[in-house]
């Protein structure tokens, strides 16, 4: 192993959910801090940032001033929507094994949520007036996230017989992980009555289909893995990534809906990381809708394409005592929504062995995604424990 191989050394998450009177910049500098702390380091260690928002994208370089950082070698903004906590991690990690930096906090921070709005409401505020062939889309009431990715989940029924009842099975086995984790924001149990008896918020998806729109900061600080070992925490390798970006979503003739980014960026992702399938032992997937967590797991390779309704509806496939281990926070369905950082820091602290109560046993080799867009980004690590 070379010593600049890398390594995530801190985690950093604020307050998430229903918490108001703090802006983005003010809790990702938050994260950021808690992130130092918990892997042990002062503040000025840092020589490398990498910062992100949400909807309003308003998380920006001057985070920096805000940190009280100087000297830094690396900085930058990055927007990769659901997909930018994954490339974060790539490029630092990059950063890392060239030698450019020696340490590097990765954060993500979004406050939509105001007052009494819901989480529709702030994306919708958020949304720009639909031109051009978007404005076609837009006749037809295909205008928003919840729209165009209910567009995708009704092909992928359509063509493989996907119904609502798998995609809740999903829902069901994501909130009984969420119930085991003390950060979730809904840990009262959900039955499959109870999910088609939700409202329907884009047909076919219902309530409980969608994720928890939230506000809230996640930061993770990336270093070389022989630093990593002095540090506090328990060492978590990067091991492997991938990207892929389609770039033809709504042409026509094209796989919108029926193949993601992960069929691309997972198989490289594994290979960087000399990992199979079958060594994988936890798997944290961005669900941003159930249709996402599935198709996801048909890309990767867990089930054959057109079979991943029949997968997650399986008994004994999901949920704490199911043989795959997915999403063991409860997800951005039933935990907190801060986009890719949800996935990413339930992994860091699955392969930590940190997670209490939802802890799974073999956690050696864990494989996080990210999607961003409308199926139109997606990036992949695999992560390791030493």
């Amino acid at each position: 192993m070379s010593q600049r191989a890398p390594a995530i050394a801190g985690l950093g998450m604020t307050e998430m959910g229903k918490v108001y009177g703090k802006t983005a910049p003010q809790f990702a500098a938050e994260a950021v801090t808690l992130a130092a702390r918990d892997a042990g380091i002062q503040l000025e260690d840092v020589d490398g940032l990498l910062v992100s928002g949400g909807i309003g994208n308003d998380v920006g370089l001057d985070l920096q001033e805000r940190l009280g950082l100087s000297d830094l070698k690396l900085l930058t903004q990055m927007q990769g929507y659901g997909s930018t906590a994954g490339q974060m991690i790539q490029y630092a990690s990059m950063a890392v094994q060239s030698g450019m930096v020696d340490t590097v906090a990765c954060v993500w921070g979004d406050a939509p949520l105001k007052g009494k709005k819901g989480g529709g409401d702030a994306y919708r505020e958020s949304a720009s007036v639909p031109v051009g062939f978007a404005g076609l889309r837009a006749s037809s009431s295909i205008y928003s996230a919840n729209t165009m990715y209910a567009l995708a989940a009704r092909r992928h029924m359509v063509r493989y017989g996907t119904t609502s009842d798998q995609l809740g099975h999903l829902a069901v086995a994501q909130r009984e992980w969420a119930q085991l984790n003390p950060l979730a924001q809904l840990r009262t149990p959900l039955t499959l009555d109870e999910y088609h008896a939700s409202r329907y918020i884009a047909e076919p998806f219902h309530l409980f289909d969608c994720c928890l729109v939230s506000n809230g900061a996640v930061a993770v600080i990336v270093t070389s893995v022989d630093r990593a070992r002095d540090l506090a925490q328990p060492v978590v390798e990067v091991l492997g990534w991938g990207q892929a970006h389609p770039g033809h979503a709504m042409q026509r003739n094209d796989n919108f809906g029926l193949v993601t980014g992960a069929a691309t960026s997972g198989p490289a992702a594994l290979a960087m990381a000399d990992t199979t399938l079958d060594e994988i032992d936890v798997i944290e997937l961005y669900d941003c809708y159930t249709y996402t967590a599935m198709v996801s797991l048909e890309d990767y390779g867990f089930c054959e394409k057109g079979e991943g309704g029949a997968f997650i509806a399986e008994p004994g496939n999901l949920g704490p005592n199911g043989r795959y281990k997915v999403n063991t926070g409860g997800g951005q369905l039933s935990s907190y929504y801060m986009w890719g950082m949800t996935p990413l820091s339930e992994a860091i602290i699955q392969a930590r062995g940190q997670a209490g109560e939802r802890q799974v046993e073999k956690h050696d080799r864990v494989l996080v995604s990210g999607n961003g867009g409308i199926l139109d980004h997606h990036s992949t690590l695999v992560l390791g424990s030493l």
